[in-house]
C-alpha cells in the first residue's frame, strides 16, 4: 500500500509540474509575464547583462521561465514587431521540418539524398554520392568538401567528393541548404507553406525562408516567434497539450549527439555539457563542454553575428538574442558570445547554474577580437602560462609564453585558436580572427 501511495503522489506531483508551462495564445499579441523577484531572481545582476548586450549591438532579448516572459528587453529601435533574420539559428527549424517530414511518411532520414534530389546533384562519383543520406545532411557528415571555394553553392560543380559519408564531420552549409529541396520533394510543397501549414494553426510560429546570396535559405521572424519555436522544442515538440512533432524516436536524436566526430552536435543543433567540440571551418577537436559557463543539459540554435536561441529543460527555460555581430568577427556560430551571456546571466538566477568554470582559478578574456597587431589577455593571475596559436585546418603557427599579451604582427590575416595552457594543466581555447 505504501509503494502504492508513493507512486500516485508521484504521479500527481509529475502531472502538476507538467501543467505549469504556459502557452501563449496562437494569435495576438498577448504573452503572460512573471517578475525576477517572484521567481526569487537577482534583479539588481540584470543591469550589468543588460549593458554587455547593449554594448554588443544587442536587438532583442527575450528570456521564457515555463513559458512566460521573464525579460523582453529591445534595443536601438528595434520592436516586438520588428523582424530579423535567424542565420545558422535557423538550421533547426530546417531539422525540425524534416522531423515532421519523417513523421507524415513522406521520407525516411536513412534514404539517400539522391532519392529527392535525382542522381548527379554532386559531382562526387556515383558510388560515393550514394553513400549520402538525408541523415548526413543532417548530421553535417556528407563528406562532401567544404574547402573547395564557396561553400554556400548549391551546384553540382561545386559539390565534390572529399571523404566517404559519415567519417568525417564539416560544418557545410551547401548540404544543409539541400534539406528544403529535400523536404519539397518528399511533401510537394512549397517549403514556406508548409511553415504556415505545420506551425502557424497549432503554435502561432510563423516567419518565410528567404533565399540569400543566390544560395542560402534563411529564415527570417519576429523575436516572439524564435521564443515560440523555442517553446515547442522545450516542451519536446508539443504545444498546450497538442502534439506537433509527436515522433519522439526523432525528437531525442534531434538534440542528443548524432555522430561521433563532434560530440557536441545533434541534427543542426549544437549541444552543451559533452566532453569535446568542434567548431566551423575547422578539423580540430576541442576538449570541454561548448559552453563552460552554461547548463549542461542546454541546447542552442546558434547563427552568424550572434543570432542564439538557447533550450533549457532542467530549467524550463528559453533564451533568444537577435542582433548585430557583438564583436566575434562574423564567426559563423555563436559559441563565445552566447557563453559571455551565460556567465553574466547565471548571477540573475541567484545560483549557480552553470558547468563548473574549466580553470577551477581564473577567467579569461581576450581583446580585441578582430585584432590586428597584439592581442590582449584579461586575467586574474600574473603567472606566466604557455600559449599556442594554431590555423583552423589544425597547423600550429606560434608558441611561447605570456601573461597579458601576444604580439600578432607576423601573422597573416585568418581565423586562428589561441590555447592557453593554465597553472592546473586546463587548457583554454579561444577563437579570434586578426585583419590587416
Amino acid at each position: 500500500m505504501k509503494t502504492i501511495y508513493s507512486t500516485l503522489i508521484l504521479f500527481l506531483s509529475f502531472n502538476i509540474l507538467a501543467q505549469t508551462t504556459y502557452f501563449p495564445p496562437i494569435s495576438g499579441s498577448t504573452w503572460d509575464t512573471v517578475s525576477m523577484s517572484s521567481l526569487g531572481w537577482c534583479e539588481n545582476e540584470w543591469p550589468t547583462l543588460r549593458t554587455i548586450l547593449d554594448q554588443n549591438d544587442t536587438k532583442a532579448f527575450i528570456v521564457l521561465k515555463d513559458g512566460k516572459i521573464v525579460i523582453e528587453e529591445y534595443f536601438d529601435q528595434f520592436t516586438e514587431d520588428s523582424v530579423w533574420y535567424w542565420a545558422s539559428a535557423g538550421k533547426t527549424m530546417t531539422s525540425f521540418l524534416v522531423g515532421l517530414a519523417q513523421q507524415d511518411g513522406d521520407l525516411e532520414i536513412n534514404d539517400l539524398t539522391s532519392d529527392y534530389l535525382d542522381t548527379g546533384w554532386t559531382s562526387a562519383p556515383s558510388s560515393k554520392e550514394n553513400l549520402i543520406t538525408i541523415k548526413n545532411q543532417l548530421s553535417m557528415t556528407t563528406g562532401l568538401d567544404d574547402g573547395n571555394g564557396n561553400v554556400d553553392c548549391t551546384d553540382d560543380t561545386c559539390l565534390q567528393y572529399l571523404a566517404d559519408a559519415g567519417t568525417r564531420w564539416a560544418y557545410h552549409n551547401a548540404p544543409y541548404t539541400l534539406l528544403t529541396d529535400v523536404i519539397e520533394a518528399a511533401t510537394g510543397t512549397d517549403i514556406n507553406v508548409y511553415v504556415f501549414q505545420k506551425l502557424y494553426a497549432a503554435t502561432g510560429i510563423s516567419g518565410s525562408y528567404i533565399v540569400s546570396g543566390g544560395y542560402n535559405h534563411v529564415f527570417f521572424s519576429k523575436p516572439r516567434m524564435m521564443a515560440r519555436f523555442g517553446l515547442l522544442i522545450q516542451n519536446k515538440g508539443t504545444w498546450n497539450g497538442t502534439p506537433v512533432l509527436s515522433d519522439t524516436n526523432y525528437y531525442n536524436e534531434m538534440v542528443n549527439t548524432s555522430q561521433n566526430l563532434n560530440l557536441s552536435y545533434g541534427y543542426l543543433w549544437w549541444l552543451n555539457g559533452k566532453n569535446s567540440f568542434m567548431f566551423p571551418q575547422s578539423q580540430l577537436v576541442f576538449p570541454g563542454p561548448l559552453s563552460p559557463h552554461g547548463p549542461s543539459d542546454m541546447f542552442s540554435a546558434l547563427g552568424k553575428n550572434g543570432q542564439i536561441l538557447n533550450v533549457v529543460p532542467s530549467q524550463n527555460l528559453v533564451m533568444v538574442r537577435m542582433g548585430n555581430d557583438p564583436g566575434t568577427g562574423n564567426a559563423l556560430v555563436s559559441s563565445t558570445f552566447n557563453d559571455t551571456i551565460w556567465k553574466y546571466f547565471a548571477p540573475i538566477q541567484c545560483n549557480s547554474t552553470a558547468i563548473e568554470d574549466q580553470t577551477n582559478e581564473e577567467t579569461i578574456e581576450i581583446f580585441p577580437n578582430p585584432a590586428k597587431d597584439i592581442i590582449n589577455i584579461t586575467r586574474e593571475t600574473n603567472h606566466p602560462v604557455n600559449y599556442s596559436i594554431t590555423a583552423l585546418n589544425g597547423t600550429t603557427i606560434k608558441t611561447g609564453q605570456t601573461i597579458r599579451s601576444i604580439n600578432t604582427q607576423d601573422l597573416n590575416a585568418g581565423s586562428y585558436i589561441l590555447s592557453l595552457q593554465l597553472k592546473k594543466q586546463t587548457i583554454i581555447h579561444k577563437r579570434f580572427i586578426l585583419i590587416q
